[in-house]
């Protein structure tokens, strides 16, 4: 069991602090994520935001002095659980970070075999939302077909009678076209699934074109989303073939990778950096301030992570050991969301809105995700039923 960091002030004396004198020993936070590969720049506002939370904490979340340990998965399954394994044996107890879904699904059973904590910034597979859920694993984002079933919905919305999907083929590319069927009323014309983070999508915009559908709901995060959106402007198909994308595959990066062609796209997501809110202007700016750019979703999400886990370490004054009241706190999740509504399903998974966002200029003619219109309130996903946790 984790020695407990709340001790008497008689015993705090005893103990060698790296803060000094009567200072609280740092928490371990175990942050594994892609910073190498062309999906690197997801893993580097993820971490960035996360740190932008302990900076505005002066060092500290929920008043606890964090230590962040960072490592670089290199978007491999065998990294990440290797890294994880060597921080277990390091006794840290609280991770977070991997932004892909076959890395954590690799690394989640090894912590919580440990009986140490998962908090997600980024994948919700759903294994883990329904029958493999876990007391001490919470995601802070999605599961990961609730976003497409949110596009789905949209596209209905939109009046495209017959789509093509697009998506890499390993787990969230497959529960993402799942997600998009399940909600979606019309005609599927073909399922592409492609290689992760593959670079050259000639084949599948030469079959694209001979399928001549309505148009194309398309999902490539990171690099092979920025290769796919460049060489589909390039193709011309942009004149023929509308696409609707989630968030992962145009972000804010990716716009600006894509330039004009990007403008007038739309994009189902949770979180815009228009989205009218206090906490959310509130992020913009200081991430702006911090990091001399303006983050995306991802960014927007990881902050959100940081200040739950914030909320679960305040409540009990860091000590972790005290796993029933640190999971309490968590579930309760009593913070200020950038994305407005949140609060947790029984499952460990968030109730939230989703939005229809077209790219569009802002005032200061920079091309950004503009709400067009909110499509799902309060969202649920649909594997929480077969969760056997309680609240």
């Amino acid at each position: 069991m984790l020695r407990k960091t709340v001790l008497s002030a008689a015993a705090m004396a005893l103990i060698g602090f790296n803060a000094g004198a009567g200072a609280q020993e740092p928490l371990k936070i175990g942050f594994i994520t892609t910073l190498s590969t062309p999906a690197g720049y997801i893993g580097e506002d993820a971490r960035d935001a996360f740190n932008l939370a302990i900076k505005q904490g002066g060092g500290k979340l929920g008043g606890v002095p964090i230590q962040l340990i960072v490592e670089d998965d290199g978007l491999k399954p065998g990294s990440g659980k290797q890294s994880a394994d060597k921080m277990l044996q390091d006794g840290v107890k609280l991770f977070s970070g991997i932004n892909f879904s076959n890395v954590l699904t690799a690394v989640a059973p090894t912590v919580l075999q440990h009986g140490a904590f998962y908090v997600s910034t980024n994948p919700g597979p759903s294994p883990f939302a329904g029958a493999k859920c876990n007391k001490n694993y919470f995601v802070a984002s999605f599961e990961n077909t609730a976003m497409h079933a949110a596009a789905g919905v949209a596209v209905d919305q939109l009046g495209y009678k017959r789509v093509a999907l697009v998506a890499p083929n390993y787990q969230a590319g497959r529960e993402a076209l799942e997600g998009f069927k399940r909600t979606y009323k019309g005609t599927v014309a073909a399922e592409l699934y492609t290689k992760l983070d593959q670079s050259d999508f000639s084949v599948e915009l030469a079959r694209l074109r001979e399928l001549a559908p309505d148009a194309i709901y398309e999902f490539e995060p990171g690099g092979a989303g920025i290769n796919f959106a460049k060489q589909y402007a390039n193709s011309g198909l942009s004149k023929t073939i509308p696409v609707v994308l989630p968030v992962f595959s145009m972000d804010l990066r990716m716009i600006k990778a894509t330039g004009s062609a990007a403008e007038g796209l739309y994009t189902v997501a949770l979180w815009s950096p228009e989205l009218d809110n206090p906490q959310n202007h509130a992020f913009v700016k200081a991430f702006k301030e911090a990091y001399g750019r303006v983050p995306t979703h991802y960014a927007a999400l990881a902050y959100d992570t940081a200040n739950l886990i914030a909320s679960g370490l305040h409540a009990v004054n860091g000590d972790i050991s005290r796993a029933d009241d640190f999971r309490a706190a968590l579930y309760k999740a009593d913070f200020k969301s950038v994305r407005g509504n949140f609060k947790f399903n029984t499952n460990h998974h968030p109730i939230q809105d989703y939005y229809l966002m077209q790219i569009k200029r802002n005032a200061q003619g920079e091309l950004t995700p503009m709400v067009v219109r909110k499509v799902l309130s309060e969202a649920k996903d649909t594997f929480a039923a077969e969760c056997p946790l309680k609240p």
